[in-house]
């Protein structure tokens, strides 16, 4: 997965509540908003749909 850097203006306020929910759940601000969008996405149903692999499943 390919990420990419941008700039995120934010009121203080907001920052400051997302660092303290950063912190109770151990990760950065960025990785914060990071998985708050994924999840958001996610149950928007706006990504893609994941390739399944089916490597347990071998004919021998």
């Amino acid at each position: 997965m390919t990420k990419k850097a941008f700039a995120l203006r934010v009121d203080d306020k907001v920052l400051s509540a997302l660092q303290r929910w950063a912190d109770e759940e151990f990760r950065s601000v960025n990785g914060q908003i990071e998985y708050l969008l994924h999840d958001a996405l996610r149950k928007a149903g706006r990504l893609p749909a994941k390739k399944t692999e089916d490597t347990d499943q071998k004919t021998e």
